[in-house]
């Protein structure tokens, strides 16, 4: 029995060219390091996630077409529809390995796959990444190509904020990460080493952009605390609206 079909080329092609149009007339995206990503054959983009719009911001910046692993929430609705249309590859909420089974196919077949290894909007600062991201690597021995996005979400701003009309953005790739795995080792020791190296190489490459960009990063995760207890109406959240 066969698996779900995959995103087609013409699909991350018709999407790129709608998020380059977005990081050129609705904002200022400066891109740097655009010759890293290959031209042709497979490639892991990975790197950090502080706003909504990073997907969009770094697919048009990319040279060609990415498939980006989304988050479950956001391939929910239209706008789910949408996002599978161009391309996209949805996270279930529950297992996310056939969205990595998925993006080894499309590995396999020359494609550019996009991650955010920290799993979730927050500073950007790399300190704790998901290992799927050293899977893929390892499964596919496709290159990752580290990248800084920057601006999307600034200090104090909802991690669901989208980014104003012609606010300035910078997103930078870096050159592929170097993983030196032990050829004898299991492939769960290679996993963990190559986690090891992946993820200081897109924290060094974000922290240089930001020394280059003068953007910092956010100092906060853009999410609220909810507390236990409504302070207003004394009543806990779960409480409200029953």
């Amino acid at each position: 029995m066969s698996g779900p079909r995959l995103p087609s080329r013409f699909q991350a092609g018709w999407s790129h060219l709608v998020a380059w149009v977005f990081d050129r007339v609705y904002l200022r995206t400066k891109v740097i390091g655009r010759s890293n990503v290959p031209k042709r054959g497979p490639a892991i983009l990975a790197g950090n996630h502080t706003g909504l719009a990073d997907g969009p911001v770094v697919l048009g910046a990319a040279p060609r077409g990415v498939h980006f692993i989304m988050k479950w929430s956001l391939g929910q609705g239209l706008g789910g529809k949408i996002l599978r249309a161009a391309g996209q590859v949805p996270l279930a909420r529950d297992n996310g390995r056939d969205a990595l089974r998925t993006c080894l196919e499309l590995l396999d077949e020359g494609r550019l796959v996009g991650i955010f290894p920290e799993g979730t909007r927050g500073d950007g600062k790399m300190r704790q990444i998901h290992p799927g991201v050293a899977w893929l690597a390892v499964a596919s021995g496709a290159p990752v190509i580290p990248f800084a996005c920057l601006g999307t979400r600034r200090q104090g701003e909802s991690a669901s904020h989208f980014p104003p009309f012609w606010r300035r953005l910078y997103v930078s790739f870096g050159p592929p990460v170097e993983l030196d795995l032990p050829a004898s080792a299991s492939r769960r020791e290679r996993i963990a080493a190559a986690l090891e190296q992946i993820g200081p190489a897109i924290a060094n490459q974000v922290e240089a952009a930001v020394g280059a960009s003068g953007i910092p990063l956010p100092t906060d995760t853009g999410r609220r605390e909810r507390s236990r207890v409504d302070t207003a109406s004394g009543k806990s959240p779960r409480s409200r609206g029953r």
